[in-house]
């Protein structure tokens, strides 16, 4: 396991002060602002192959042999003056050696998250100089609505349906099945957080709602993958857009991957049935900054633009409530957002379920070819590691498509095609720099999109134009480092800052695999197809933010292309010729991906597809996944609506097929139920 030894730890401290140098403005220097702390939690949170990979990295910053690196000083880093240890970094990232590009944007992220972040408790001021007036005062605090189970010793549990995850898929299915009269247990990975749990500070809620600390990433290090870890997974951390699966996809899925079921009015039904339960709707008229440069610029090209129906209720025109929802994607501190936590969890707790929180799934346990229930264990508060055993008739998987094929590979199954067809919608950010304030931190992370682009050269595949989350922490990280001082200066104008994702529909899938410890390893390169069609839509966000009246157009490049305009002119058009001639390779430019799909996918053809339509293995009866990873293919749009709408299918078979041992309950003899099995 990674050690931060107090020679790593001086030599973190030199990095962190030449990626964020001290400034005349009195800003801090990078080593006042980076907790090292949780620096070395996030690294622990890798398999092991790449905690050593980084201690190898710091290591060899300590030797004088780093000089052949970039044919510098044959000095270790430490020994090097400020300007060689710039001018080393520079190397690095335009390296031709992978590994050297892949060194530097690992150590980059992680020093500029940590330092704008949220670990600024400390240092203050250097939010003040980017005019970002950081969270919000904390909420009224609230009792937790759901009671869940707090094992002090190794237990088994005895239920019908097993549920490991509990966010779109996950949350839905025990929601459906508990209110069905099922005795319903649910494990989830994370946390149970609720009310002044979300600090809205960034670090500390990647830290405590996203895998691997936020820190999940493909194996070359050039995808970032954002992916909820707590009670509610993905709804808990969603940006609140509730997208409906565009028909000409469902058409994709039921025709080339012989599911005909998601052309069926009886899909449809379980499409409205979540729509309504979570509260979907497009009635909150305020648009932040970017949202309205989004659709102003849009307009001003001839394009259409649409409202993102968002799953929230209890808005008020208040600048409070808008304020508050640029936090949601941080776990939503006011219950105004509708996940799953405040829906179909609550909805299957009332009925009788018990829940487990901070409990990892060892395995699925099978018995001559039947899901037989599940190892696991629970992480007490105190930091113990408590066996559980659960014995169930039925197990449903809704780990997310990362976690999930990596635990039925645990599990021992091996069908050949599972892991495979990882689609990510890789997703680049077009920044720009706007004459007027936009505080993009503020208001709806997405209420418009532009669907121009998504179906580019007569194919179903493209891009969608959106606009994400611009706190100081995740801005840093998108925004191109050239220098130091290039760096500051840039996060300087966050105020005035606009960003654009271009979200793309990938054709061409990747694999998750597992290594000896059975740690999930992601591995994925964009092809060539899916970056040109990427590439079109950077040239489209860029034009749209020209449109919109941006001064400045950030390219998505690690060389940082800049894009000049005046009064809506674009002033150096060639820079956009010239984009498609520069090279992409990973680690060149900045990869994200908040939407993992299709690693279990279901189908009709067995032999290519490890999950038949009613969402049950091939391999092992009793055992169903209901979540992402079970789309025949990537969706196009947010999957979060997508996924419950198929759990939401699947429970009803589950229901079909089998009678629950107890007739559903009337909410008010539940109460007492929850009493007796939650202490």
């Amino acid at each position: 396991m990674f050690s931060l030894t107090p020679t790593r730890s001086l030599l973190l401290q030199a990095l962190a002060d030449t990626f964020i140098p001290p400034l005349p403005d009195g800003s801090p220097s990078g080593s006042q602002g980076v907790n090292l702390e949780k620096l070395e939690a996030a690294i622990r949170e890798q398999p092991e192959g790449a905690q050593k990979e980084f201690g190898q990295l710091l290591d060899l910053l300590e030797k004088p042999l780093l000089g052949l690196t970039w044919f510098g000083p044959l000095k270790p880093f430490r020994k090097l003056d400020t300007a060689h240890r710039e001018q080393l970094l520079q190397s690095w990232a335009a390296s031709n050696v992978p590994q050297l590009r892949k060194g530097f944007q690992a150590l980059r992220k992680l020093c500029t998250l940590l330092y704008y972040g949220g670990s600024m408790a400390e240092v203050p001021a250097a939010w003040g100089l980017l005019g970002y007036p950081g969270p919000d005062e904390k909420p009224v605090d609230t009792p937790k609505p759901i009671h869940t189970l707090k094992p002090t010793e190794a237990t088994t549990y005895e239920c019908e349906v097993l549920v490991i995850g509990s966010g779109a898929g996950g949350g839905v299915v025990a929601g459906e099945l508990a209110e069905a009269g099922f005795d319903v247990l649910v494990l989830e990975k994370g946390p149970y957080c609720h009310g002044c749990d979300f600090t809205q500070r960034e670090v500390d809620m990647l830290g405590t709602l996203y895998d691997a600390k936020g820190t999940l990433c493909t194996q070359d290090g050039s995808i970032g993958i954002l992916a909820g870890a707590c009670l509610g997974g993905g709804t808990t951390v969603n940006w609140a857009g509730a997208f409906r699966t565009p028909d000409y996809v469902l058409e994709e899925w039921a025709r080339e991957h012989a599911v005909p079921h998601f052309t069926t009015p009886e899909f449809k039904a379980s499409l409205d049935a979540v729509a309504r339960a979570i509260s979907v709707n497009t009635d909150y008229p305020r648009h932040n900054g970017q949202n309205q440069a989004l659709r102003d610029g849009s307009i001003r090209l001839g394009q259409e633009v649409k409202l993102i129906p968002r799953n929230e209720k209890g808005l008020t025109d208040s600048d409070s409530h808008f304020r508050s929802l640029g936090y949601s994607t941080m776990g939503d501190a006011y219950g105004i957002k509708q996940g799953t936590l405040n829906t179909y969890l609550l909805t299957a707790f009332e009925h009788g379920a018990r829940i487990l929180a901070d409990t990892k799934v060892d395995k699925v346990t099978v018995a001559n070819g039947r899901a037989t229930g599940a190892e696991a264990v629970y992480t007490a508060a105190d930091g113990r590691q408590i066996p559980i055993n659960v014995r169930a008739k039925r197990v449903v998987v809704a780990g997310g498509a990362i976690q999930t094929p990596a635990l039925l590979l645990r599990s021992g199954l091996k069908h050949p095609h599972l892991g495979r067809h990882l689609h990510l919608h890789p997703t680049v950010v077009v920044g720009a720099h706007y004459p007027q304030a936009m505080n993009s931190w503020h208001g709806p992370s997405m209420s418009v999109v532009n669907d121009t682009y998504t179906r580019l050269h007569g194919t179903n595949f493209g891009a969608k134009l959106e606009t994400p989350p611009t706190h100081p922490g995740l801005l840093s990280m998108v925004l191109p480092w050239r220098s130091g001082r290039q760096h500051h200066e840039l996060l300087r104008g966050a105020s005035h800052l606009g960003s654009f994702i271009v979200l793309t529909r990938d054709r061409d899938g990747g694999r998750v695999t597992i290594d000896k410890n059975g740690a999930p390893l992601i591995d994925y390169v964009l092809s060539d197809f899916d970056r040109a069609n990427m590439l079109e839509g950077v040239r489209a966000a860029a034009q749209i933010h020209v449109a919109a009246g941006a001064e400045n157009v950030y390219l998505p490049h690690g060389t940082l292309p800049t894009l000049q305009a005046q009064d809506g002119v674009l002033l150096n058009p060639a820079l956009l010729d010239q984009l498609p001639h520069l090279s992409w390779k990973p680690n060149q430019f900045g990869l994200y991906s908040a939407h993992q799909m299709s690693t279990c996918r279901m189908g009709g053809d067995a032999a290519t597809h490890p999950l038949r339509p009613n969402g049950e293995t091939v391999e092992v009866q009793g055992l169903f996944v209901a979540d992402g990873s079970a789309f025949p293919a990537c969706s196009g749009v947010n999957p979060m609506l997508t996924i419950m709408a198929l759990a939401h299918f699947t429970a009803q078979g589950m229901k079909a097929a089998e009678t629950p041992s107890r007739r559903p309950l009337p909410l008010a003899s539940t109460l007492g139920h929850h009493a007796a099995t939650t202490t």
